[in-house]
């Protein structure tokens, strides 16, 4: 009976053991959060094509990143097709279902986003008719007041006798939002320009603003001044009086002649406005968007403009063939609207080799933000080349009002010429902070930038003259403003080579931390060559470590206890607390003085060497330096949010007990935090 009552107790003891330790594992992993839920299923298109479908469920508050964020903004949602073998092929581009659009005041970028839902699909042609499935992996990243990147595996089986469906519209999840937020995407991803807004990681819902529409007005109103540019150049500038007085004598009323005036001037803005329409069609706005991203073609770009920039300092003209001016200007000689409508395009070839290099840019820098932006930057151009023959045609007595045609005019072309060889360079800085060549750092960006304003400055101020001007008598009243105006914004670009940071044109040169010199020239050159080994300067000049082994060997070496800062390199809530709180004048002090700051990357994609790539026991592979810190942050703290800040001590145990790790907080309970900790250390 006592054997029996034993054994009795030891399996209720087993039970309650086994219950004990599910409860322990459960509250270990509470924090493990998973606002995302995904779901897949393949659809059969024909015999060889297929449509991977993907959906996710986000949870209310969180949003999932698009595939086409930006490049410097939050991580975008990236496929990874395991295709090494070549079994298929991808069809055409991605396309997703709807997502919001909204300006990120961080990263200086517009981010697009899902909200609730998300439908993304794939169409694949299988060129191995053994095969039997597809592997794919999905990283992604998914934020609230701290941000999660997620990673999911899903393995489609190739179905055999599936009928044939549709695919010819994707299935796009409901969205709850603001039509003025929310942007239908079929096969291409508008970028707007990027407008002031509040970013969509508070831990309060920011206030909704409409950025793309506010994006396109600026960008209508940059071509509407590019157009007014073109309009003083000798291309175009001598052929408004001679074109209103035609229509004005020659059309035998008034009214005819206005209506005629009007016709003309609607034309030129139909002949841009096409041209951007096709710049649409063709590349597609997913497409324009990856261009603004991609290396090659900000090297392009970068060309074309140096190229258009020479052109207009008077090496040589851009000029279109002439046959096509002799075949236009048949046309144009004839009678009616046709005719008129021909004479605007005449304009357009004629005057190509001044407004050539300026509707390239404006192309260039429109089609770099998407969307239908460069067919609203062609009509802003457009519609300031039109403006003065719709009011000059209304008013003929205003032309008596216009200066002379002069060497002005050329004076005009010289200053697009160096304008466009300044804005060039953005386009090589762009390149060279992606492949992280340190070709173009800060400092020699802002030299270049002093060089070119420097130059353009003696040359308004008669220091310079060029191939195509004329002598200078003097120096008018207008050119010597202009001349001073840029020989100050010269002098202001000096002090940059030396660590000032240049608000002005925040959004032009490479970042502080992208120099020779981060923590500026001068009195604080000595704290670059004093850091410690294996730490680098990080935010507000703090000495950072970014590998855990080397900081806590640092940390021992002080006497120091250790905050990890398990953070991202997009993400935004991170950056915040570094801008907002960190730079409070109660929390520097503290991480600078009193502890030693292990800042670990956790979408650092770099791979770590092939001895430390791992698989986890659940599976998941550790081969990135991300994936390693993410791994440690999950195993030891339990959680894998961002940003996540942990203080321990020269044994890695915690120092904080009630709250041992911390996120997105204000500048008070960071502060109490931080002494908490502090004050465990000195016991």
């Amino acid at each position: 009976m006592k054997q029996q009552m034993s054994e009795s107790r030891q399996k209720w003891s087993n039970i309650l053991f086994a219950i004990l330790t599910f409860l322990t594992f459960v509250a270990a992993n509470a924090q493990l959060l998973e606002p995302v839920k995904w779901t897949s299923r393949i659809e059969k298109k024909s015999a060889t094509n297929f449509i991977l479908h993907f959906d996710a469920t986000i949870e209310k508050d969180w949003h999932v990143y698009s595939q086409f964020t930006p490049e410097g903004g939050p991580l975008p949602m990236e496929f990874d097709f395991k295709n090494s073998k070549g079994n298929y092929k991808l069809v055409g581009k991605a396309i997703e279902g709807k997502y919001k659009t909204q300006y990120n005041e961080v990263f200086e970028v517009n981010e697009y986003y899902f909200e609730s839902k998300a439908h993304i699909q794939q169409e694949i042609s299988v060129t191995n008719p053994k095969l039997k499935t597809v592997e794919v992996v999905l990283d992604y990243q998914v934020c609230k007041t701290s941000c999660i990147n997620g990673n999911e595996k899903f393995n489609f089986t190739i179905p055999a006798q599936l009928p044939t469906e549709a695919a010819s519209a994707p299935v796009t999840p409901e969205m709850t939002a603001d039509t003025a937020q929310t942007t239908a995407v079929p096969e291409v991803k508008p970028q707007p320009e990027i407008v002031t807004a509040n970013t969509t990681q508070e831990a309060k819902a920011p206030e909704q603003k409409p950025a793309e529409s506010k994006g396109l007005l600026t960008i209508f109103f940059l071509a509407f001044l590019g157009g007014f540019a073109a309009l003083l150049t000798p291309c175009v500038f001598p052929m408004i009086p001679l074109t209103v007085s035609f229509f004005t004598k020659q059309s035998g009323t008034r009214s005819k002649g206005i209506a005629n005036a009007l016709f003309y001037a609607f034309s030129i803005i139909f002949i841009y406005v096409a041209l951007g329409l096709a710049v649409t069609g063709i590349f597609g706005a997913e497409a324009l968007n990856q261009l603004s991203t991609s290396v090659i073609f900000n090297v392009v770009f970068f060309v074309i403009l140096v190229f258009f920039a020479i052109s207009f300092l008077g090496a040589f003209e851009i000029v279109l063939p002439q046959s096509w001016a002799n075949k236009v200007d048949q046309q144009a000689g004839k009678s009616g609207l046709i005719a008129i409508f021909f004479m605007a395009l005449a304009l357009a070839i004629v005057s190509f080799s001044c407004t050539g290099p300026i509707v390239g840019t404006l192309l260039v820098e429109s089609a770099s933000k998407g969307g239908i932006a460069p067919i609203v930057g062609m009509l802003g151009f457009s519609s300031a080349i039109a403006l003065p023959f719709m009011l000059f045609a209304l008013f003929p007595s205003w032309l008596n009002s216009l200066p002379k045609s002069g060497g002005w005019m050329n004076t005009v072309k010289v200053c697009l010429g160096f304008l466009e060889l300044a804005l060039a360079f953005k386009f090589l800085s762009n390149a060279d902070l992606v492949l992280q060549l340190h070709l173009l750092e800060r400092e020699v960006f802002i030299a270049i930038w002093i060089a070119i304003f420097g130059t353009w400055a003696m040359y308004l101020l008669g220091k310079i003259t060029l191939a195509h001007d004329g002598p200078l008598g003097y120096i008018s009243t207008g050119r010597l403003l202009m001349g001073v105006l840029v020989l100050t914004f010269t002098i202001y670009l000096i002090p940059g080579i030396w660590g000032a940071p240049l608000k002005l044109i925040s959004a032009f040169p490479p970042p502080m931390e992208y120099s020779e010199s981060p923590l500026g020239l001068g009195g604080e050159t000595a704290a670059i060559a004093e850091l410690p080994e294996g730490a680098k300067s990080g935010p507000h000049s703090l000495v950072v470590f970014d590998d855990y082994e080397k900081g806590l060997a640092y940390a021992k070496s002080v006497n120091k206890p250790v905050m990890l800062d398990f953070t991202g390199f997009a993400c935004v809530n991170c950056r915040k607390m570094e801008n907002n709180v960190w730079s409070d004048a109660k929390i520097l002090p503290i991480l600078r003085d009193e502890v030693v700051l292990i800042s670990l990357y956790v979408d650092d994609k770099r791979p770590l060497p092939a001895s430390e790539q791992t698989v986890t026991k659940d599976g998941d592979e550790i081969e990135t330096i991300g994936d390693k810190w993410t791994e440690f942050m999950i195993s030891k703290y339990q959680t894998n949010t961002q940003p996540l800040y942990v203080l321990i001590d020269l044994e890695g145990n915690n120092l904080n007990t009630v709250k041992p790790t911390i996120s997105y907080v204000s500048v008070s309970e960071y502060e109490s935090w931080l002494k908490q900790g502090l004050a465990n250390f000195k016991k």
